[in-house]
C-alpha cells in the first residue's frame, strides 16, 4: 500500500508539472504585451523596454518557463499585473474564503446525502426511494451554475426575496446561503446514489444475513454491521466530490460575486493578469490532485481486495 501511495504521489507531481506546461503555454499565447498591460497605453518606449528586461520577456520561452517554474518551487508566484501585489499575498484572503465555502458546502451536503441514501436503501422501491432517486437524477443532470441561477430566481430578490443573490462585504451571514446551497446540491447526488447502492448491497450480504439469523434486532444489524461496511466505499465518493468542488467553485463564486479564488481567476482572465491566472490554475489543480490521492487511499483502506492486489 505504501508503494502505491508513493506511486500516486509521483503521478500527481507529474500531472501537476504537465498542468504547469499547459498553463504557461496558454498564457504565453494570450494576445497583447505584458509590459504594455502593466504600464498602460501612455507608457514611453523607454519604460516599456526597462520593464520587459525586468520581466525577462526578451528571453526564449523555454528559459522564461524554467525561471517561472523555479519561482513556483521557491514559493514566489510572481507579481500581479493588475494590482502590483505579490500573488501569494494577494491570494491569501480569497483562498481562505474559498476553503470556507467548500468546507461549509461539504458539511451541509455530506451528512444529508448519507442520510437520504441510507433511508432510500431501507425504503427500497417505496415512495421515498422513488422520489429521492428521481430528484437526485434531475439535480445531477443540471449544471451547477444553472442550479445557482434557478435558486437566485426562486429564493433571491427576484423571487421570494429570502436571501441576497450577490455577496457584499457589508452583508450578513445569510449571503452565504445560496452559494453553499448551490454547491451542496451539486455534490450531493453522487453521494446519495452511492450510499443507497452500497447499503442495499451490504444489507443483502452473507454476514448481515448471518447476524439476522443469530437473532439480532434490525436496528443492531444496521448500526453494527451494515452502516460501518457501507461507509468505506462511500467515503471515496465523498472525497472525489470534494475534489470536484475545487474546480466547481469557480463558476459559482463568479455567479454570486463571492470573493474567492474562482472570482479572482475570472477577473484575472478578463484583465489578462498572467501571474494570477497561472497561480490560481496551479492551485486548483494541486488541490484536485491532492484530494484525489486521499480518495485513492480511502479506497485502498476500505477494500482489502484492492490492498492485496496492489502489494
Amino acid at each position: 500500500m505504501t508503494r502505491l501511495i508513493v506511486a500516486r504521489l509521483l503521478y500527481g507531481a507529474l500531472t501537476l508539472w504537465a498542468v504547469s506546461l499547459v498553463v504557461f503555454a496558454a498564457t504565453q499565447a494570450l494576445p497583447g504585451d505584458a509590459a504594455q498591460l502593466i504600464l498602460g497605453r501612455d507608457a514611453t518606449p523607454e519604460r516599456l523596454a526597462v520593464l520587459r528586461e525586468q520581466l525577462n520577456l526578451g528571453e526564449p520561452v523555454a528559459v522564461q518557463y524554467l525561471q517561472w517554474l523555479q519561482g513556483i518551487v521557491q514559493g514566489d508566484l510572481g507579481t500581479s499585473f493588475s494590482n502590483r501585489q505579490p500573488v501569494a499575498e494577494y491570494l491569501a484572503s480569497p483562498v481562505q474564503s474559498s476553503m470556507a465555502l467548500m468546507g461549509l458546502s461539504a458539511l451541509v451536503a455530506t451528512p444529508i446525502a448519507l442520510a437520504v441514501g441510507a433511508f432510500s436503501a431501507l425504503r427500497r422501491d417505496r415512495a421515498f426511494d422513488h422520489t429521492s432517486s428521481m430528484g437526485t437524477l434531475v439535480v445531477a443532470s443540471i449544471p451547477e451554475f444553472v442550479v445557482g441561477i434557478l435558486l437566485i430566481l426562486l429564493l433571491g430578490p427576484g423571487g421570494l426575496d429570502l436571501f441576497p443573490s450577490v455577496y457584499a462585504r457589508e452583508g450578513g451571514p445569510d449571503q452565504w446561503i445560496l452559494p453553499v446551497l448551490t454547491l451542496s446540491l451539486a455534490v450531493a447526488p453522487p453521494i446519495v446514489r452511492m450510499m443507497r447502492a452500497t447499503m442495499i448491497e451490504v444489507r443483502e450480504s452473507e454476514y448481515v444475513q448471518q447476524a439476522r439469523l443469530k437473532g439480532m434486532s434490525e436496528r443492531l444489524v444496521l448500526w453494527r454491521h451494515a452502516a460501518p461496511n457501507a461507509i468505506g466505499p462511500v467515503a471515496q465518493v465523498v472525497a472525489l466530490q470534494l475534489a470536484w468542488l475545487a474546480g466547481g467553485v469557480v463558476a459559482i463564486e463568479y455567479l454570486f460575486n463571492f470573493p474567492g479564488v474562482g472570482k479572482v481567476l475570472m477577473d484575472a482572465i478578463e484583465n489578462r493578469d498572467v501571474p494570477l491566472i497561472q497561480a490560481v490554475v496551479l492551485l486548483i489543480a494541486g488541490i484536485y490532485i491532492l484530494v484525489n490521492l486521499v480518495a485513492d487511499v480511502i479506497g485502498l483502506a476500505s477494500n482489502p481486495k484492492v490492498r492485496v492486489a496492489n502489494r
